[in-house]
């Protein structure tokens, strides 16, 4: 099932997706829905297929980036935030800020937490988790060396696109993530390449902060992360999930 958010030029609704068309459901999909009308797929205006209260990044999560950065492996997560008005939608506009002169992609695979998620094993983790869907870790380089710390690097309006859709079938575990600009591949690793799994993840996370539905965990970029600049399309493509794509102004 891929469920996403689409604009029907009243109101924002979820659906679920097909090969051509959207079926709109009566609710979120944490909850109890029935379906309703069928759009098409083709022309329509997709939004963040979820409306988080929290965006948890994972930084240095795979082997290959840590290397690139110089980094040693952590001995564990390494997270911090992204605020929810970071999200951005697929076919979305990411506009660099005048501030910064070094403005990166970062592919990623996110989770989508389907329910109420507190102090919860890495055993138990996979039954809290909703699907999975394609993002744009975007970041500020030169800021984030400047500051020390990444809360402005990475908080940008518009910093997060995520989308297509939410996919609740497809296993995580070892997946192919590749990165694009203008057709230029930048990113290529799987998955299976994460320090930490998506488990782990969501497990270590749920220690610290109860994870409530609709929230997302970003799980780390593999190397190979640039620069965009003005005029840009980035495309993250993930395996088994499907394509997002920005432009950047």
């Amino acid at each position: 099932m891929r469920i996403v958010r689409v604009y029907t030029g009243e109101d924002v609704r979820y659906g679920l997706a097909e090969a051509t068309t959207i079926t709109l459901i009566s609710d979120e999909p944490f909850a109890a829905w029935e379906t309703e009308d069928v759009i098409p797929l083709a022309g329509a205006r997709l939004m963040p297929p979820t409306t988080p209260t929290k965006i948890v990044c994972v930084g240095v999560n795979y082997r290959g980036h840590a290397l690139e950065m110089g980094h040693d492996l952590p001995a564990e997560p390494l997270i911090f935030l992204k605020p929810p008005t970071s999200l951005n939608a697929p076919m979305g506009e990411i506009r660099l800020p005048e501030i910064s002169h070094q403005v990166d992609h970062e592919g990623e695979l996110a989770v989508v937490i389907g329910r109420r998620a507190h102090r919860v094993t890495p055993e138990e983790a996979s039954t809290y988790v909703l699907g999975y869907t394609c993002a744009n870790d975007v970041t500020a380089r030169d800021l984030q060396k400047r500051d020390g710390q990444w809360t402005r690097a990475k908080g940008f309006d518009g910093f997060c696109p995520i989308g297509p859709w939410i996919d609740t079938e497809v296993d995580p575990s070892d997946l192919l993530l590749e990165t694009y600009v203008n057709g230029e591949q930048r990113q290529s690793a799987r998955t299976s390449d994460m320090i930490f799994d998506v488990p782990r993840l969501v497990s270590f996370v749920s220690e610290v902060m109860t994870l409530l539905p609709g929230d997302v965990v970003l799980t780390g970029t593999p190397s190979g992360i640039g620069p965009m600049h003005s005029g840009d399309n980035v495309e993250v493509r993930i395996e088994g999930i499907g394509s997002l794509v920005s432009r950047v102004l």
